[in-house]
Protein backbone atom coordinates (compact mmCIF):
# COMPACT_ATOMS: atom_id res chain seq x y z
CA UNK A 1 0.00 0.00 0.00
CA UNK A 2 3.35 2.03 0.88
CA UNK A 3 4.39 2.08 -2.91
CA UNK A 4 0.88 2.97 -3.93
CA UNK A 5 0.49 6.18 -1.91
CA UNK A 6 3.91 7.10 -2.92
CA UNK A 7 2.94 6.62 -6.32
CA UNK A 8 0.09 9.17 -5.56
CA UNK A 9 2.46 11.88 -4.06
CA UNK A 10 -0.51 11.77 -0.80
CA UNK A 11 1.95 13.86 0.80
CA UNK A 12 2.11 16.59 -1.96
CA UNK A 13 -1.83 16.86 -1.59
CA UNK A 14 -0.80 19.85 1.37
CA UNK A 15 -0.77 21.96 -1.66
CA UNK A 16 -4.20 21.58 -2.47
CA UNK A 17 -4.75 23.27 0.71
CA UNK A 18 -5.15 26.40 -1.26
CA UNK A 19 -8.33 25.44 -2.17
CA UNK A 20 -9.57 26.82 1.88
CA UNK A 21 -8.04 29.91 0.84
CA UNK A 22 -11.67 32.04 0.04
CA UNK A 23 -13.62 30.39 3.09
CA UNK A 24 -10.65 31.40 5.19
CA UNK A 25 -9.90 34.83 4.34
CA UNK A 26 -14.05 35.35 3.87
CA UNK A 27 -14.66 34.37 7.63
CA UNK A 28 -17.02 31.48 6.82
CA UNK A 29 -14.60 28.25 8.12
CA UNK A 30 -17.65 27.46 10.23
CA UNK A 31 -20.01 27.50 7.60
CA UNK A 32 -21.30 24.08 7.10
CA UNK A 33 -22.05 24.35 3.64
CA UNK A 34 -19.58 26.46 2.12
CA UNK A 35 -16.67 23.87 4.40
CA UNK A 36 -18.21 20.95 2.80
CA UNK A 37 -18.14 22.21 -1.16
CA UNK A 38 -14.66 22.98 -0.03
CA UNK A 39 -13.71 19.95 1.34
CA UNK A 40 -15.10 18.62 -2.33
CA UNK A 41 -12.96 21.01 -4.14
CA UNK A 42 -9.68 19.56 -1.81
CA UNK A 43 -10.31 16.01 -2.99
CA UNK A 44 -11.38 16.41 -6.42
CA UNK A 45 -8.24 18.25 -6.73
CA UNK A 46 -5.89 15.92 -5.06
CA UNK A 47 -7.53 13.18 -7.30
CA UNK A 48 -6.64 15.05 -10.14
CA UNK A 49 -3.25 16.40 -9.03
CA UNK A 50 -2.41 12.48 -8.36
CA UNK A 51 -2.83 12.11 -12.00
CA UNK A 52 -0.77 14.45 -13.27
CA UNK A 53 2.15 13.08 -10.61
CA UNK A 54 1.40 9.31 -12.32
CA UNK A 55 1.74 10.81 -15.74
CA UNK A 56 4.66 12.89 -14.74
CA UNK A 57 6.86 9.64 -13.25
CA UNK A 58 5.49 7.75 -16.35
CA UNK A 59 7.22 9.95 -18.56
CA UNK A 60 10.17 10.37 -16.81
CA UNK A 61 10.96 7.05 -15.62
CA UNK A 62 14.48 6.84 -17.29
CA UNK A 63 15.44 10.53 -16.53
CA UNK A 64 14.52 9.69 -12.37
CA UNK A 65 16.30 6.72 -13.02
CA UNK A 66 19.65 8.63 -13.20
CA UNK A 67 18.69 11.18 -10.13
CA UNK A 68 19.99 10.48 -6.54
CA UNK A 69 16.28 10.71 -5.31
CA UNK A 70 13.87 10.46 -7.87
CA UNK A 71 15.29 6.98 -8.71
CA UNK A 72 13.24 5.52 -5.18
CA UNK A 73 10.19 6.55 -6.72
CA UNK A 74 7.99 3.47 -7.70
CA UNK A 75 7.91 3.67 -11.23
CA UNK A 76 11.39 4.43 -11.35
CA UNK A 77 11.93 1.56 -8.97
CA UNK A 78 10.16 -0.90 -10.25
CA UNK A 79 8.06 -1.30 -7.81
CA UNK A 80 4.89 -0.65 -9.68
CA UNK A 81 5.00 -1.60 -13.28
CA UNK A 82 3.74 0.54 -16.25
CA UNK A 83 0.43 -1.32 -16.70
CA UNK A 84 -0.31 -1.18 -12.80
CA UNK A 85 0.89 2.78 -12.82
CA UNK A 86 -2.32 3.12 -16.68
CA UNK A 87 -4.73 1.33 -14.47
CA UNK A 88 -4.77 3.50 -11.76
CA UNK A 89 -4.13 6.38 -13.46
CA UNK A 90 -7.37 5.45 -15.59
CA UNK A 91 -9.42 5.15 -12.83
CA UNK A 92 -8.28 8.15 -11.10
CA UNK A 93 -9.64 9.98 -14.03
CA UNK A 94 -13.16 8.35 -13.67
CA UNK A 95 -12.96 8.46 -10.50
CA UNK A 96 -12.41 12.23 -10.67
CA UNK A 97 -15.38 12.77 -13.40
CA UNK A 98 -17.89 10.96 -10.77
CA UNK A 99 -16.76 13.24 -7.96
CA UNK A 100 -17.57 16.51 -10.07
CA UNK A 101 -20.22 15.36 -11.22
CA UNK A 102 -21.98 14.12 -7.48
CA UNK A 103 -20.95 16.93 -6.37
CA UNK A 104 -22.93 18.68 -8.54
CA UNK A 105 -25.68 16.99 -7.41
CA UNK A 106 -25.29 16.92 -3.80
CA UNK A 107 -24.63 20.76 -4.05
CA UNK A 108 -27.81 20.92 -6.16
CA UNK A 109 -25.44 23.71 -7.95
CA UNK A 110 -24.05 23.96 -11.61
CA UNK A 111 -20.21 23.39 -11.13
CA UNK A 112 -19.30 23.99 -14.68
CA UNK A 113 -16.64 26.72 -13.73
CA UNK A 114 -15.31 25.09 -11.36
CA UNK A 115 -14.85 22.12 -14.08
CA UNK A 116 -13.64 24.20 -16.52
CA UNK A 117 -11.00 25.02 -13.42
CA UNK A 118 -9.98 21.68 -12.96
CA UNK A 119 -10.23 21.03 -16.54
CA UNK A 120 -7.41 23.67 -17.18
CA UNK A 121 -5.15 22.64 -14.80
CA UNK A 122 -4.94 19.46 -16.37
CA UNK A 123 -4.38 20.41 -20.05
CA UNK A 124 -1.55 22.78 -18.60
CA UNK A 125 0.19 19.78 -16.49
CA UNK A 126 -0.33 17.90 -19.56
CA UNK A 127 1.89 20.65 -21.76
CA UNK A 128 4.09 20.87 -18.49
CA UNK A 129 5.11 17.16 -18.13
CA UNK A 130 5.41 16.87 -22.21
CA UNK A 131 7.18 19.81 -23.51
CA UNK A 132 7.08 23.29 -21.05
CA UNK A 133 8.91 21.96 -18.13
CA UNK A 134 12.00 21.86 -20.12
CA UNK A 135 11.25 25.96 -21.16
CA UNK A 136 13.25 27.85 -18.07
CA UNK A 137 10.91 30.47 -16.77
CA UNK A 138 7.84 29.48 -18.08
CA UNK A 139 8.24 26.17 -16.04
CA UNK A 140 8.07 27.74 -13.19
CA UNK A 141 4.65 30.42 -13.95
CA UNK A 142 3.30 27.30 -14.82
CA UNK A 143 3.62 25.85 -11.15
CA UNK A 144 2.43 29.47 -9.65
CA UNK A 145 -0.48 29.56 -12.06
CA UNK A 146 -1.28 25.80 -10.87
CA UNK A 147 -1.58 27.65 -7.18
CA UNK A 148 -3.78 30.58 -8.56
CA UNK A 149 -5.89 27.81 -9.78
CA UNK A 150 -6.16 26.23 -6.34
CA UNK A 151 -7.24 28.85 -5.01
CA UNK A 152 -10.24 29.82 -7.85
CA UNK A 153 -11.52 26.59 -7.68
CA UNK A 154 -11.97 27.12 -4.15
CA UNK A 155 -13.34 30.31 -5.03
CA UNK A 156 -15.73 28.66 -7.77
CA UNK A 157 -17.02 26.24 -5.74
CA UNK A 158 -17.81 28.46 -3.03
CA UNK A 159 -19.64 31.49 -4.47
CA UNK A 160 -16.64 33.20 -3.08
CA UNK A 161 -15.21 36.32 -4.22
CA UNK A 162 -11.39 36.41 -4.43
CA UNK A 163 -10.03 40.05 -4.60
CA UNK A 164 -6.92 40.59 -7.08
CA UNK A 165 -4.25 40.92 -4.24
CA UNK A 166 -5.25 37.65 -3.08
CA UNK A 167 -4.95 36.24 -6.22
CA UNK A 168 -1.60 37.99 -7.05
CA UNK A 169 -0.27 36.94 -3.43
CA UNK A 170 -0.84 33.51 -4.29
CA UNK A 171 1.06 33.69 -8.18
CA UNK A 172 3.98 35.29 -6.05
CA UNK A 173 3.96 32.88 -3.29
CA UNK A 174 3.93 30.22 -5.73
CA UNK A 175 6.98 31.99 -7.29
CA UNK A 176 8.90 31.78 -4.33
CA UNK A 177 8.27 28.30 -4.02
CA UNK A 178 9.29 27.08 -7.64
CA UNK A 179 12.09 28.84 -7.79
CA UNK A 180 13.22 28.08 -3.87
CA UNK A 181 12.54 24.38 -5.52
CA UNK A 182 14.96 25.41 -8.98
CA UNK A 183 17.92 26.55 -6.68
CA UNK A 184 17.97 23.37 -4.75
CA UNK A 185 18.42 21.36 -7.93
CA UNK A 186 20.75 23.68 -9.16
CA UNK A 187 23.06 23.47 -5.74
CA UNK A 188 22.71 19.70 -6.15
CA UNK A 189 23.41 19.68 -9.97
CA UNK A 190 26.43 20.72 -9.34
CA UNK A 191 27.77 17.72 -7.20
CA UNK A 192 26.04 15.09 -9.44
CA UNK A 193 25.13 16.76 -12.40
CA UNK A 194 21.76 18.33 -14.44
CA UNK A 195 18.63 16.35 -13.68
CA UNK A 196 16.10 18.33 -16.31
CA UNK A 197 17.01 20.61 -19.15
CA UNK A 198 15.12 23.83 -17.70
CA UNK A 199 18.47 23.97 -15.72
CA UNK A 200 20.14 25.46 -18.59
CA UNK A 201 18.68 28.52 -18.34
CA UNK A 202 18.75 29.21 -14.49
CA UNK A 203 22.08 29.73 -12.38
CA UNK A 204 22.37 30.25 -8.64
CA UNK A 205 23.33 33.76 -9.00
CA UNK A 206 20.45 34.49 -11.21
CA UNK A 207 17.86 31.96 -8.98
CA UNK A 208 18.86 33.96 -5.61
CA UNK A 209 18.16 37.23 -7.42
CA UNK A 210 14.55 35.94 -8.45
CA UNK A 211 13.76 34.45 -5.16
CA UNK A 212 14.72 38.06 -3.21
CA UNK A 213 12.51 39.61 -6.20
CA UNK A 214 9.23 37.16 -5.23
CA UNK A 215 9.58 37.41 -1.77
CA UNK A 216 10.13 41.08 -2.11
CA UNK A 217 6.75 40.62 -4.21
CA UNK A 218 5.03 38.68 -1.94
CA UNK A 219 5.14 40.81 0.96
CA UNK A 220 4.07 44.01 -0.85
CA UNK A 221 0.98 41.94 -2.08
CA UNK A 222 0.25 40.83 1.54
CA UNK A 223 0.73 44.14 2.98
CA UNK A 224 -1.35 45.97 -0.01
CA UNK A 225 -3.93 43.00 0.38
CA UNK A 226 -4.09 43.97 4.27
CA UNK A 227 -4.69 47.83 3.55
CA UNK A 228 -7.67 46.91 0.70
CA UNK A 229 -10.77 48.66 1.65
CA UNK A 230 -13.24 45.04 1.48
CA UNK A 231 -9.92 43.27 4.18
CA UNK A 232 -10.05 46.54 6.76
CA UNK A 233 -14.69 46.81 6.49
CA UNK A 234 -14.29 42.85 6.73
CA UNK A 235 -11.46 42.43 9.75
CA UNK A 236 -10.23 44.32 11.98
CA UNK A 237 -7.91 47.25 11.35
CA UNK A 238 -4.93 45.36 13.42
CA UNK A 239 -5.10 42.87 10.67
CA UNK A 240 -2.54 44.89 9.47
CA UNK A 241 -0.05 43.89 11.77
CA UNK A 242 -0.06 40.18 10.97
CA UNK A 243 2.15 41.58 8.22
CA UNK A 244 4.83 41.27 11.08
CA UNK A 245 4.85 37.22 10.84
CA UNK A 246 4.57 37.19 7.48
CA UNK A 247 7.89 38.87 7.10
CA UNK A 248 9.64 36.71 9.50
CA UNK A 249 8.85 34.02 7.83
CA UNK A 250 10.10 34.63 4.64
CA UNK A 251 13.14 36.01 5.91
CA UNK A 252 13.79 32.69 7.80
CA UNK A 253 12.89 31.13 4.87
CA UNK A 254 15.83 33.09 2.92
CA UNK A 255 18.37 32.74 5.70
CA UNK A 256 17.85 29.00 5.34
CA UNK A 257 18.76 28.74 1.85
CA UNK A 258 21.35 31.92 1.12
CA UNK A 259 22.87 31.39 4.02
CA UNK A 260 22.96 28.18 5.46
CA UNK A 261 22.45 27.07 1.64
CA UNK A 262 19.62 24.17 2.26
CA UNK A 263 18.52 22.51 -0.75
CA UNK A 264 15.40 20.64 0.09
CA UNK A 265 12.44 22.04 -1.50
CA UNK A 266 10.61 24.62 -0.16
CA UNK A 267 7.72 22.56 1.94
CA UNK A 268 10.24 20.24 3.09
CA UNK A 269 11.93 23.22 4.73
CA UNK A 270 8.58 24.28 6.12
CA UNK A 271 8.16 20.75 7.36
CA UNK A 272 11.28 20.44 9.35
CA UNK A 273 11.81 24.26 10.19
CA UNK A 274 10.92 24.66 13.94
CA UNK A 275 10.70 28.72 13.28
CA UNK A 276 8.80 28.75 10.42
CA UNK A 277 6.09 26.40 12.00
CA UNK A 278 5.70 28.49 14.98
CA UNK A 279 5.36 31.24 12.97
CA UNK A 280 2.43 30.27 10.56
CA UNK A 281 0.55 28.97 13.58
CA UNK A 282 0.97 32.23 15.08
CA UNK A 283 -0.29 34.39 11.88
CA UNK A 284 -3.39 31.51 11.55
CA UNK A 285 -4.15 32.24 15.33
CA UNK A 286 -3.75 36.21 15.01
CA UNK A 287 -5.72 35.70 11.56
CA UNK A 288 -8.73 33.91 13.28
CA UNK A 289 -8.56 36.47 16.00
CA UNK A 290 -9.34 39.49 13.52
CA UNK A 291 -12.16 37.17 11.73
CA UNK A 292 -14.07 35.71 14.86
CA UNK A 293 -13.46 38.06 17.64
CA UNK A 294 -13.29 41.39 15.53
CA UNK A 295 -15.26 43.18 18.57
Amino acid sequence: MKKYLKLLRVEQWVKNLFVFVPLFFSGNIKNIDLLSKSIFAFIIFSVAASVVYILNDYNDIEADRQHPEKRRRPLASGAVSKPQALSILSALVIIDIALIFFAQFYFDKMLWKFAAIIGTYFVMNLAYTFKLKHVPIIDIFIIATGFVLRVQAGGYITGIFISQWATLLTFVLALVLAIGKRRGELINAQVSGKTRKALDGYNVQFADIALSISVTLAIICYLMFTLSPEVQAKFHSRVFYTVIFVVFAFLRYLQQTLVYNRTESPTKIVYRDRYIQITLILWVAAFLIQIYFKE
